[in-house]
């Protein structure tokens, strides 16, 4: 159990969050720019956030999936539990928080650039290719789902599956 969590999370968010930054910081000539104390605690905070929903989400995955959300080892069941019932894809809205405090905490306007090419790599590869995989594999629980939770702002009730 730990050990396909620890691949998926090696595997996915590290890269995301550490490999891709660290080149990108590499290739820009970074130098620290935290230019006061606003955006190092907006950067904590928004760090502490991201970090708590990712481990919400996987846990949620694991217990409740029965899976990862690594393409080689997806939920068998479709999961409608926690943030899951406000928004679509909170684990990538928690990559996403964590991109921008990411940004904020090292000073960098690359990395946050990255964080825009991220937003809009997975907005388009959303639609394209993982819900239609999502419909064939839960099919009608599934539709009923993304017709009632938006994939990226939040609703502000919990959707009750019927």
């Amino acid at each position: 159990m730990i050990w396909r969590w620890i691949k998926t999370v090696v595997l996915l968010p590290c890269n995301v969050l550490i490999v891709v930054p660290a080149c990108i910081l590499y290739f820009s000539d970074y130098n620290s720019k935290i230019q006061n104390s606003f955006q190092l605690i907006v950067g904590v905070f928004l760090l502490i956030v991201g970090l708590f929903l990712a481990t919400w989400t996987m846990r949620l995955f694991i217990k409740i999936g029965k899976g990862t959300a690594a393409p080689w080892d997806p939920p068998q069941k479709l999961v409608v539990a926690g943030p899951y019932c406000y928004v679509r894809n909170p684990m990538i809205t928690s990559v996403l928080i964590m991109l921008v405090a990411e940004s904020l905490l090292l000073g960098s306007w690359h990395i946050f650039g990255w964080f825009i090419a991220f937003f809009l790599g997975n907005t388009v590869y959303f639609p394209i290719f993982e819900e239609k995989d999502l419909e064939k594999r839960f099919g009608e629980d599934y539709v009923e789902y993304k017709t009632n939770v938006p994939r990226w702002v939040p609703r502000l009730t919990a959707w009750k599956q019927k």
